[in-house]
């Protein structure tokens, strides 16, 4: 599975960040998403599938 981001449709809710920080960061500049694994394995797989379901902005999508 691949954590695939729109950094166009973000609008910095940070939503994923709360979710699980370990999978995703904020762009100080403008907030947007940045993706720190974008291949989880485990437990983070159900914490990616959470933060794509949270998007307020549908940014985060999977890639199977």
């Amino acid at each position: 599975m691949k954590i695939i981001a729109d950094t166009g449709k973000c609008v910095g809710a940070g939503q994923c960040v709360l979710t699980e920080p370990i999978l995703f960061d904020q762009s100080e500049d403008d907030g947007t998403v940045i993706v720190l694994d974008d291949q989880p394995e485990g437990d983070l797989v159900e914490k990616a599938r959470e933060a794509v379901h949270v998007c307020p902005s549908q940014a985060l999508s999977l890639q199977e």
